[in-house]
């Protein structure tokens, strides 16, 4: 790939650029829109409101279809308003789940009609998805969910429990994977559906995480009906599917994550160590310079990965190295910025202002984000059997019908 912009691709980065700045709320304005803050509701009302001004002027998931909100746009046209996006700090975190898996999963195995209805609203901000995999008794083993699912009619009815799931208490729709066949090895015998989360007989549950607030949750399923009709892809196929949804998921959670490289170095411009700029330091200077190249080496990959999809193919396991090395460095950046501000960073405001206390916070964050989409032990099992070809680990389960 080049990735110097064209002529016209400049263009597109210019007109993003300008419509950014002409558009997007200020500072204080954005971080009310984020995760973690005290007024839950307000927040998603605002986000929703900035997802809206971005689909009314074509740039939100403008590389989605025009008949779902989009614009076709290319993949590259794609990374250029995201790159843009980042560098403005623009506010993605209540749709992230929505547009960046949910929304492929859909495209891919919903009817025709299921996707010029909810297509349209999720590009929007109207309607809230949710993913419904983790379980308790599973743990990274997803495979292994007791989640079930009967047959009864032309319904299923659900029951069980999902855990760790991002913004279920205000969703509107998750998607979910359950068991509708025991009798089979664990990576058969799934099946896969969306969900409407006011369904009777679903009950949220609320987590506090080390950081303060509490954004995710337990689900309780009760005997909740779901209509055949909201099965994505063929009865037992759970597994293809829910594949489809991780690696969409990998993608996502593989772009870097803020605050970063790019954070580090404007914190650093502005910090001494002994009377001297931080940056002359030879041991931070060589720090900064592997960073730099770890951050350029994960937005090339992305690049590759999203170009890639845009010739019809599958997201690959390639998107878990791109995972693994950008969460890892998430964290190890995190780390080191907030051990620069000496005992100033152990304090960690329950109200943060704009740029106040963003590493401690994702000093605190990081550990989970190394665990959700696949943990780093899963995504190098993942990379050492499909990317480079070694042998696969024994598993004396493959085989064995999950009931017994």
């Amino acid at each position: 790939m080049d990735f110097q912009d064209s002529a016209s691709e400049a263009e597109v980065r210019a007109d993003a650029r300008a419509w950014l700045a002409a558009n997007l709320p200020d500072a204080e304005a954005r971080r009310s829109m984020g995760y973690g803050v005290a007024d839950e509701a307000a927040a998603l009302a605002l986000a929703k409101t900035w997802q809206a001004r971005k689909a009314d002027a074509g740039w939100a998931c403008m590389h989605w279809p025009a008949q779902y909100g989009g614009r076709g746009a290319s993949p590259i046209e794609r990374l250029i308003f995201e790159e843009e996006e980042r560098r403005a700090g623009a506010p993605t975190g209540f749709f992230e789940i929505g547009l960046g898996m949910a929304g492929p999963t859909l495209q891919a195995y919903a009817s025709e009609e299921q996707k010029a209805s909810l297509l349209p609203r999720m590009l929007r901000g109207q309607d809230v998805w949710c993913q419904l995999f983790s379980e308790p008794a599973a743990g990274s083993d997803l495979a292994a969910l007791r989640m079930r699912a009967v047959r009864d009619g032309d319904d299923w009815v659900l029951t069980g429990q999902k855990t760790w799931t991002s913004g279920a208490h205000y969703a509107d729709y998750g998607i979910i994977v359950a068991r509708s066949d025991p009798s089979l090895p664990k990576h058969r015998g799934l099946t896969f559906f969306f969900v409407d989360m006011r369904s009777p007989g679903i009950t949220t549950r609320q987590i506090r995480q080390i950081t303060g607030p509490a954004d995710f949750d337990d689900v309780f399923f009760d005997e909740v009906r779901v209509a055949d009709s909201q099965r994505l892809g063929a009865v037992g196929a759970g597994w293809q599917v829910a594949l489809t949804t991780l690696m969409n998921e990998r993608l996502s959670l593989g772009d870097v994550a803020r605050p970063g490289y790019e954070e580090l170095v404007a914190r650093l411009r502005m910090s001494e160590i002994g009377g001297r700029p931080a940056l002359e330091q030879a041991d931070i200077a060589a720090r900064v310079t592997d960073w730099h190249v770890r951050s350029r080496g994960v937005a090339f990959t992305r690049a590759r990965i999203i170009t890639a999809l845009s010739r019809g193919q599958e997201p690959g396991p390639e998107a878990s190295i791109l995972k693994l090395a950008s969460t890892a460095m998430f964290q190890e950046i995190a780390d080191f910025a907030t051990g620069l501000e000496d005992q100033g960073g152990v304090l960690l405001a329950e109200d943060r202002q704009a740029g106040v206390a963003d590493f401690q916070f994702a000093y605190l964050f990081s550990p989970s984000f190394r665990v959700a989409g696949g943990t780093d032990q899963i995504l190098r099992n993942i990379i050492a059997e499909r990317v480079l070809g070694l042998p696969p680990e024994p598993r004396v389960d493959k085989d064995v019908p999950f009931n017994s």
